[in-house]
């Protein structure tokens, strides 16, 4: 067998978090309210995800700053708010105060995140932003390839986590090769003995989710929101979050 499975981290209940950027996207199609971002995560929570995710972007294309600042006021579980440290973000960050800060080196173009951080390029930029958030109880986390080096740099900024990005993973289960978790696993390992905190997320699904939440030790959190929305479609929200919790066990 061309690697082993680990299985460490499988008394531990990660937690789901579900980002809402989709449905932001839908309910911004017709210029209206519907689908209601509000009400929609409420029921999420209610139907037992236990945090809310969103990633605003500059130009608002899903998620608008407003959305956040209501958000604030209604989430009950864990709130993490994902992007680039620009200025305006930061200072959105620190006005709504989530429970988490996830730091994303997208571009404004970007379609989607694409790639970690450089955590020894950006080391010092990330150090004083992270201080930023720290001193305002906001805990923080840094997205990053699974790369060791990247996740030692990681480190010396000081993050609560970080999370890794699983895109790689997720393409090579889809052809069956089962070896694209290992980088994932030798990354978390790595992580596990600097005292970071591991997320995970991009592309995990229903079908890829269980695999491997059973081989990353110590996994705390995945934020999903694309093939949970997708997926939702055919099965619906409540069965959906369920299913996930069910694998997440």
């Amino acid at each position: 067998m061309y690697f082993c499975f680990l299985f460490i981290g499988l008394d531990l209940m990660t937690k789901l978090s579900v980002n809402i950027n989709k449905i932001a996207t839908l309910r911004n199609a017709r210029g209206g309210n519907v689908p209601n971002l509000i009400m929609v995560a409420k029921d999420i929570e209610s139907f037992g995800a236990q945090g809310i995710t969103i990633h605003p972007r500059p130009d608002e294309r899903h998620i608008k700053y407003q959305d956040a600042r209501d958000l604030k006021k209604i989430v009950t579980t864990e709130f993490n708010i994902e992007g680039n440290p620009i200025q305006q973000f930061i200072d959105l960050v620190l006005e709504v105060k989530p429970t988490q800060v996830t730091l994303v080196p997208d571009a404004e173009n970007a379609i989607t995140s694409n790639a970690g951080w450089d955590t020894i390029k950006h080391k010092d930029f990330l150090k004083e932003v992270i201080v930023i958030f720290k001193q305002n109880q906001i805990r923080t986390s840094i997205f990053v390839d699974a790369n060791i080096k990247m996740v030692e740099g990681a480190a010396e900024t000081g993050t609560n986590r970080i999370e890794l990005y699983t895109e790689s993973y997720a393409d090579a289960y889809n052809k069956s090769d089962l070896r694209g978790i290992t980088p994932i696993v030798d990354a978390a390992i790595v992580a596990n003995k600097l005292d970071l905190g591991i997320n995970a997320g991009h592309d995990l699904s229903l079908d890829n989710i269980k695999f491997f939440k059973e081989n990353i030790p110590n996994l705390l959190e995945v934020s999903i929101g694309h093939a949970l929305i997708c997926e939702s479609l055919y099965f619906g929200l409540d069965n959906v979050i369920k299913m996930y919790l069910n694998k997440l066990k």
